[in-house]
């Protein structure tokens, strides 16, 4: 919810919650970085749209029966900001995000956390620095989108109060993503939360801005197969093992409208991660 330096996030906490309180919550923050449109391309950490460089033998992702992804965004690893990292991020390297965004069939298939079926229409690729790689020109259909470099900075990131992993630490048996009788879910907490930074933004770890109900949430009930209930120990358990890997926004800059100024979002199990699968990243995306 809530991203920026330690020094605000600080501030913050101690004027509306007890000591006590303000250092546990700070103490759930994570590292992450964010991505904005960079004034100075020689020193950017990546880019929205253009052209993927993908090596020889690397085949354009298509999901099969519906037709090649669009190419979101780009991000040169050994380029971001050096952070404290909570998650094993690789080191070098390229991040590759594509995704089918309905341009061959006026969004007529849709890419949906809950339909197994349609993960196919999301993929990331990582790309091992010094690979032989080539620009790959976009296939007969897709248009590219305008590119638009990014530079990234560190910062610490907050989450919702109504987050499992908020919850577990000031009201563990309050309901999964509702709010509970602690400060944290005060409307005056939530308010100094928004106005210090409520924006949706493009980032690479740390903890998602959700649009709507945590991301995290909706990818572990997609995981599990709609099959629990949101009071299942089960499901909260299923949260935990998941991470965001990035987050994009609607981009104007870039011709990148997602739903009604919606984002898109790719999570993944810290192990998977740590292991260089990502293959099994879990895509979601949320609009107002």
């Amino acid at each position: 919810m809530s991203h920026g330096s330690p020094d605000a996030l600080r501030s913050l906490a101690l004027r509306h919650l007890s000591p006590e309180d303000a250092e546990k919550w700070l103490g759930l923050l994570r590292p992450g970085v964010r991505l904005t449109a960079a004034a100075d391309p020689d020193g950017r950490a990546g880019r929205l749209g253009g052209l993927p460089a993908l090596p020889a033998g690397a085949e354009w992702p298509v999901w099969e029966g519906h037709g090649p992804l669009s190419f979101i965004a780009s991000i040169d690893c050994a380029s971001l900001p050096k952070v404290a990292w909570d998650i094993e991020l690789p080191g070098a390297g390229t991040l590759l995000f594509f995704y089918f965004d309905g341009q061959l069939d006026d969004s007529d298939a849709v890419v949906l956390a809950e339909d197994r079926d349609s993960w196919a229409g999301a993929r990331v690729l990582h790309v091992p620095a010094g690979e032989e790689v080539a620009e790959r020109e976009t296939p007969a259909g897709l248009e590219p989108y305008p590119v638009v470099p990014l530079a990234g900075r560190a910062e610490m990131t907050a989450t919702e109060p109504w987050h499992p992993s908020v919850r577990a630490a000031f009201a563990p048996d309050a309901p999964l993503g509702n709010r509970y009788d602690h400060p944290v879910c005060s409307q005056e907490f939530l308010d100094a939360l928004w106005e210090l930074d409520g924006e949706v933004v493009h980032r690479i770890g740390g903890y998602a801005r959700s649009v709507q109900n945590p991301v995290e949430i909706e990818i572990a009930e997609a995981v599990l197969g709609g099959r629990v209930s949101w009071d299942d120990p089960r499901l909260s358990e299923e949260v935990g093992g998941w991470v965001l890997l990035a987050q994009f926004d609607s981009e104007d800059a870039a011709d990148m409208m997602w739903g009604d100024a919606g984002a898109l979002y790719w999570l993944i199990r810290p192990e998977d991660l740590a292991g260089g699968r990502f293959e099994r990243a879990v895509f979601t995306w949320q609009c107002s």
